[in-house]
């Protein structure tokens, strides 16, 4: 019997229902750190010394000209005409108030945007941030996006990868966002060192029972000079095998709300960067793959998603 279910509802088509056209993201780079970075912290296990703004331009070339630079690259070349300002590398709210008005106001007076979507961190989501946004939204009549780096509801592998939050921060900043209308995209890694499949399974349902707009999945990759680029070196960690990686890549779907936008499946990173990255293969071609599977098992996004809304009492029909 065919299988009229989407394999995943993709971030494309999700814009595309929201402003008619394909939507493209322009990264923004800012000059902003991270607090896990100070007082003579390294960071997140994973990140690099660059963050993750790795095609990004230069943090001190003003954001007009980024943005309009990117555009006029993005434009012609994919016959876009909407785009998002993407407040891409570290924690761009880990930024003094006024200065973080000041990007964000520069980014809304660029024309043709729709949207501003700002990267940070759980811990640092604060009112007084999301007011600002409030405001340029108002003032500008753009959707305004938080994404929020969760990684893994595991709150041992938080603490062991030094995040620096739990999950309880997270919870907390997706509320709060909430409250202002904004969206939230939650960027969670499936094959950190110490989850496992049901670790993929719990993500998948507290992403959902929190109703966030959209998910950024990527498969670990490991950045050179970073503490996890030393534990893989010195046989501390390993990576789990493709064949893994997918069989968690698809729990996580099948128990994934239908109604979360993906935006990503797999890391995007330079091969110079990194000592190691989806397993020497292209993201597409793991992407292919992927769907050849998931069409073969008849698998989609939200096949289990029936574990919220009091389903204990369901049983209770016909009886």
């Amino acid at each position: 019997m065919k299988n009229n279910h989407r394999l995943y509802y993709a971030y494309s088509d999700h814009l595309k229902e929201r402003y008619g056209e394909k939507v493209y993201k322009l990264p923004v780079n800012l000059p902003v750190s991270c607090p896990n970075r100070t007082g003579g912290k390294r960071g997140c296990s994973f990140c690099a010394g660059c963050g993750t703004g790795f095609e990004a331009m230069g943090a001190f070339v003003p954001v007009r000209e980024q943005l309009e630079q990117t555009k006029q690259y993005i434009g012609p070349r994919y016959h876009a005409h909407k785009f998002i300002a993407y407040f891409q590398n570290y924690t761009n709210t880990f930024l003094p108030l006024p200065d973080f008005r000041r990007y964000a106001k520069e980014a809304a007076e660029v024309p043709d945007l729709v949207g501003i979507s700002v990267s940070t961190r759980p811990d640092c989501v604060r009112r007084d941030y999301l007011d600002v946004l409030k405001d340029i939204s108002a003032e500008y009549g753009l959707d305004i996006t938080i994404e929020l780096g969760l990684q893994t509801v595991n709150y041992r592998t938080l603490e062991r990868t030094g995040r620096g939050h739990g999950l309880a921060e997270f919870i907390d900043a997706v509320l709060a966002v909430r409250e202002y209308g904004f969206d939230t995209c939650a960027h969670v890694i499936l094959n950190l060192p110490g989850d496992d499949r049901t670790d993929c399974t719990e993500t998948a349902r507290v992403l959902s029972s929190l109703r966030v707009a959209c998910v950024k999945i990527h498969s670990l990759y490991i950045a050179k000079n970073t503490r996890l680029c030393e534990e893989f070196e010195n046989g501390t960690i390993a990576v789990c095998p493709k064949e893994e990686y997918f069989r968690r890549l698809i729990v996580f779907l099948e128990n994934l709300s239908p109604h979360i936008a993906v935006e990503r499946l797999f890391s995007r990173v330079p091969e110079k960067d990194a000592v190691f990255c989806n397993w020497g293969r292209s993201w597409w071609a793991l992407k292919d793959e992927l769907i050849r599977q998931m069409k073969l098992e008849g698998s989609y996004q939200g096949r289990c998603f029936h574990y919220l809304g009091g389903s204990a009492l369901d049983q209770l029909q016909g009886a």
